[in-house]
């Protein structure tokens, strides 16, 4: 089970009323995103050097929470029979990525001279659950980059 939800993009100033930078939320209580019960349990940040994968690999008990906050990503998600794509970035309104325990996923930097950045808030933490990252075959036809 994956779900998806795009985060808008709000734009900050300064005392002068010049923009300044913006602000994308990624996780708020107030959304029902994830569910309460698997809210996230830490926090951290995944980086993907140009044109490489993270994966494929799934946890067994970890639910996992993406978010590219730099570049464009690629996420293959397996199912039991077939393959769903998602995406997330820069171009992607920084969609929040959320990936069900057991379901084999692979991370792909869609960027060829730059790394992607990815949030990851994941439940539980890597620390509670150690040795939770476990090796899948994938269908090589979706682990291609797509180089932009």
């Amino acid at each position: 089970m994956v779900k998806v939800k795009k985060n808008k993009k709000f734009m900050s100033k300064n005392q002068n009323g010049k923009e300044n930078g913006y602000v994308i939320p990624i996780v708020d209580v107030k959304d029902d995103f994830p569910e309460e019960d698997r809210f996230p349990h830490q926090v951290y940040l995944t980086v993907v050097a140009p044109g490489e994968i993270k994966g494929p690999h799934h946890h067994k008990i970890r639910y996992a929470m993406y978010t590219c906050i730099k570049g464009n990503i690629k996420i293959v998600v397996k199912n039991s029979d077939s393959y769903e794509i998602y995406y997330s970035g820069e171009d992607h309104d920084y969609a929040t990525v959320w990936v069900e325990k057991g379901y084999p996923t692979a991370l792909i930097n869609l960027e060829k001279e730059r790394e992607s950045m990815i949030i990851n808030t994941p439940n539980p933490s890597f620390r509670e659950c150690p040795n939770d990252e476990h090796e899948v075959d994938f269908d090589p036809r979706y682990l291609t980059r797509e180089i932009r």
